[in-house]
């Protein structure tokens, strides 16, 4: 893709293109506090810098399409709620392996491909029957643990929670820092903390969400994802999606920059992931255009950048929809479970 259309140029071939494994795991690197310590983040910049995002880049008809199906392939779909049960797990499964209906993958060229969405995040106790569900399609299972979505358990109690979910077969880990540390600057703390859970992870990925509705400040921001990143996170992530503001482009753009600056001091590449909010097809073009902008197309597949979402598929899926057709259908056409 370039930054202006997509690749191919076609709609029958849809942006589709081959996967690569898994990056190497982010080893890390000691804590060095002058890698950020002088960094202000200036808000009104980050926010000038989005707002063209939309504006500078219009990604119209077969182009879209293009943008829309490797969107579908970047989606952790997820269910997190409370009263989720094995049945629904076992039908967000069946999504994820089949996330278009036949008539739509037909009209877009892309029967005999491989399309699933990147991976299904679940609850630990849902781990297993999801693993279960998606035994040999290749799509990862990822589970939230640490006391998620607040992260305030006792802190032994959230490592074992790590352990419990690799034991039950996730192959990547979505943990919670601690807030405080971020706030009250006890950047050495949270490094020790998220350090401690990479290790607790074994060999599964470790996401580090760092609810940045919570980090009151970009600099802030800035400085949490740095941090991250040299305790070892494989990826980091906004948000939970149950904080009173979840992903934002501002918020968005600070991480992948940092991003961007560890990977010039130390060689290694470090993930993406907004969650919580992004429902809409044409919020999903956005954050698409950041990645390619301001990291390149490395980024564009899903083992380097995930949407954490569920709703947002459904809409993808209408989207698409439109353009074979022509027509929008009624929203409940696209149902998730």
């Amino acid at each position: 893709m370039n930054a202006r259309t997509a690749e191919p140029t076609g709609a029958s071939a849809t942006g589709l293109v081959k996967i690569e494994q898994p990056h190497a795991r982010v080893e890390g690197v000691p804590f060095q506090a002058d890698w950020f310590d002088a960094v202000d983040v200036n808000l009104s910049a980050a926010e000038r810098r989005t707002a063209t995002l939309g504006a500078r880049r219009s990604v119209k008809k077969e182009w879209q399409a293009a943008w829309l199906v490797k969107a579908i392939q970047c989606i952790d779909l997820t269910t997190l709620a409370g009263d989720d049960t094995p049945g629904r797990v076992e039908r967000l499964c069946a999504k994820a392996r089949h996330p278009l209906r036949d008539d739509l993958v037909e009209a877009l060229g892309l029967t005999g491909r491989r399309l699933t969405t990147g991976a299904v995040c679940v609850y630990p106790t849902m781990v297993r029957t999801a693993v279960k569900a998606l035994e040999g399609t290749g799509i990862p299972v990822a589970s939230v643990a640490t006391g998620f979505p607040a992260g305030l358990t006792p802190f032994a109690q959230r490592l074992e929670e790590i352990r419990y979910a690799v034991g039950e077969g996730a192959q990547e880990i979505d943990i919670v820092i601690t807030r405080a540390h971020a706030l009250t600057g006890d950047w050495q703390a949270l490094y020790d903390e998220i350090s401690l859970m990479r290790e607790a992870c074994g060999d599964a990925h470790m996401k580090a969400i760092l609810a940045t509705g919570e980090l009151k400040t970009l600099t802030n921001v800035y400085r949490a994802s740095m941090v991250a990143m040299m305790a070892g996170s494989d990826f980091i992530k906004t948000s939970t999606g149950m904080e009173g503001v979840n992903a934002t482009l501002p918020v968005s753009l600070v991480m992948v920059r940092a991003i961007r600056d560890f990977l010039e001091r130390t060689g290694q590449r470090v993930g993406f992931k907004p969650a919580g909010g992004i429902r809409a097809a044409k919020d999903a073009l956005a954050w698409l255009i950041l990645m390619k902008e301001e990291l390149g197309r490395d980024w564009l597949e899903p083992d380097m950048f995930r949407f954490g979402a569920s709703a947002l598929l459904s809409d993808i899926e209408r989207q698409l929809e439109h353009f074979v057709t022509g027509r929008y259908s009624s929203t409940d056409r696209h149902g998730m479970a």
